[in-house]
């Protein structure tokens, strides 16, 4: 293997070194970079990414990097993978979402040389990494307030994507049309194969998402021939495929007592909560609309009309061509509030 290039520098065939990519100035005269650790193995494979935080508050992908890049399993790694643990350091600073300039990153690939930081930032992040690669995994968690079971998304009408999401073994994977300027759909645009993977919630550390991250990260890169093993599903473990799901929201404002949990299967107008008035004058039931999956839900018990409660999943034994083609887009939980 010839030596791998990124920014100014070259990492050796077999070795692994740290990058920093100059982002911009703080107005303290900080430098602010973006840290990559680039692992480049002696043996030819394909080049991949992994990369946390494009969210800044939604920090789970931090710990499922920094664990990955000490397994064993890496250590006789075929290929090249580029781990990104914090792309976004300014909102991860701030423990915000979006950047300075008050954008979303991933509502900003491919980015620009001339536009905004957010534009800076997403130009500089798809140009050094996301188009050397074949491969990517991108790590984010619910928003803030909200956890999501652990579920891989990913777009439609792409047999092989499809196929990398089932050896990752999440309990959900969700099929959806990309959504504009996304990180997903630029790399899409360019050749670029990415999961998204979703675990736990925003500036939490969630064991669960945080285990099933790392194994499903591992499944991958042995399933595209980088690593020769990998920790094994259980036999009991099933990968549920979804090409539709729907928010329940309040019926009234109150107080929000769960009934059931995220990873349940409920059933249509099966009771999932109740809305209870601090008074103790009434309460009112939250229903399930339809059968599926519960991927998602609020960790507030205070509740509006209106808010969104529960995330659900319908679910099918096997998604078939069809109805991955007429997947509807899956938004961010901070979009449908």
């Amino acid at each position: 293997m010839k030596p791998f290039r990124i920014g100014d520098h070259q990492i050796a065939a077999g070795s692994r070194a740290i990058v920093d990519l100059p982002v911009s100035a703080l107005s303290t005269h900080t430098r602010m970079n973006l840290p990559v650790h680039v692992l480049h193995g002696e043996k030819k494979g394909p080049v991949f990414f992994i990369s946390g935080v494009v969210h800044g508050d939604e920090i789970q992908g931090v710990e499922i990097v920094r664990r990955l890049l000490q397994h064993q399993s890496l250590v006789e790694i075929r290929g090249t993978l580029l781990a990104a643990p914090i792309v976004n350091s300014f909102g991860f600073m701030n423990h915000t979402r979006y950047m300075p300039d008050r954008r979303d990153l991933n509502r900003s690939f491919p980015g620009s040389d001339r536009g905004s930081l957010a534009s800076l930032l997403a130009d500089l992040f798809f140009r050094e990494v996301v188009l050397r690669c074949q491969y990517g995994i991108d790590l984010h968690t619910a928003a803030l307030h909200r956890t999501n079971l652990p579920q891989v998304r990913v777009a439609p009408g792409d047999p092989e994507l499809l196929a990398l999401a089932e050896a990752f073994a999440p309990p959900v994977i969700l099929v959806s049309k990309l959504r504009e300027k996304s990180l997903r759909l630029s790399a899409k645009e360019s050749g670029v194969k990415v999961l998204l993977y979703e675990g736990g919630e925003a500036l939490r550390f969630d064991e669960q998402a945080i285990d099933a991250g790392v194994k499903g990260c591992l499944r991958v890169m042995e399933a595209v021939g980088m690593i020769t093993e990998a920790p094994r599903k259980s036999e009991h473990q099933m990968v549920a495929v979804s090409t539709a799901s729907s928010w329940v929201r309040a019926p009234e404002g109150g107080i929000l007592h769960t009934i059931r949990r995220a990873g349940d299967r409920v059933g249509k107008q099966e009771v999932i909560g109740v809305i209870a008035d601090p008074l103790g004058a009434q309460s009112v039931p939250v229903v399930a609309e339809d059968d599926g999956i519960i991927v998602g839900r609020t960790n507030l018990p205070l509740a509006n009309r209106g808010d969104a409660l529960f995330h659900i999943a319908r679910v099918k034994p096997k998604a078939g061509v069809k109805a991955r083609e007429q997947a509807a887009p899956l938004f961010d939980e901070d979009e449908i509030i």
